[in-house]
């Protein structure tokens, strides 16, 4: 494993976050609690508690998986797709490095990114509300799956992708409105039978019901199972990057 060229990619990526902290860093913060403040003044004023909980607590795991989901998505996608977009890429598969570390360098960068975001927000969130965190150790556990897991779905539609239009499509028409629609702002067991049912389809269910779990000990699913569910997702993208690379689908043409 050829370490250097690990951190020369991850420490690269990393840099250009510093060179943007306000669109990295401050704008999705703003974005986050922009959300906590009004649907947790909006809502919370005539929902006060869900499953004991108040209801601008019980938002905060929502918000954060949000964050998550799509900044992991969004850096990696553009980290990968802006070599390929100015042709430097060529220089990467060229060079004697693997594709692992290549996917280490880069999927590694974005998470960390996401992480960092995610913490912050959390830090964010305990100004309004008064948050417990029952399980700790499960909560980073949640939160850096979901982030390798998602950065490497951004890596996969950075490969895709080719144009800039392309980025942004998954992340806007698929991946928000399945969180939106995942219990980021309610628990699923508020809905009408038939809606539960339509909502287990969705696998941003299990990974919001996992992260709040963590957090208060309520789930609108079984843990194992969101566990279960993160680790599949994860395994897929696995098996999607390696197939990417074995074929050099749009990466060597």
């Amino acid at each position: 494993m050829n370490w250097y060229a690990v951190r020369a990619i991850y420490l690269f990526e990393m840099a250009r976050t510093g060179r943007t902290l306000f669109q990295s860093i401050v704008s999705p913060v703003i974005s986050t609690s922009l959300y906590f403040v009004v649907f947790g003044a909006a809502m919370g004023s005539n929902i006060t508690e869900i499953d004991g909980i108040a209801y601008g607590a019980f938002i905060v795991p929502g918000l954060i998986m949000l964050m998550l989901l799509t900044q992991s998505t969004a850096n990696a996608s553009f980290g990968i797709y802006f070599p390929k977009f100015t042709g430097t890429i060529y220089e990467l598969l060229s060079a004697p490095i693997s594709h692992v570390e290549i996917v280490l360098g880069y999927v590694g960068a974005a998470a960390t990114k996401s992480i960092i975001l995610g913490l912050i927000i959390l830090a964010t969130a305990g100004l309004f509300v008064p948050l417990r965190i029952a399980h700790p150790v499960w909560m980073v556990a949640f939160l850096v799956l979901t982030a390798v897991t998602f950065s490497l779905l951004g890596f996969i539609i950075g490969i895709w992708a080719d144009g800039f239009e392309k980025l942004q499509l998954i992340p806007l028409l698929v991946i928000t409105p399945l969180t939106f629609l995942g219990g980021s702002f309610y628990s699923i067991n508020v809905l009408p039978p038939v809606w539960q049912t339509i909502s287990l389809f969705n696998p941003v269910v299990y990974l919001i019901s996992g992260f709040r779990w963590s957090f208060y000990e309520v789930a609108d699913v079984s843990v194992g199972v969101s566990l279960a569910i993160t680790g599949l997702f994860l395994a897929v993208c696995l098996v999607t990057v390696w197939w990417i690379f074995k074929t050099g689908y749009k990466v060597k043409s």
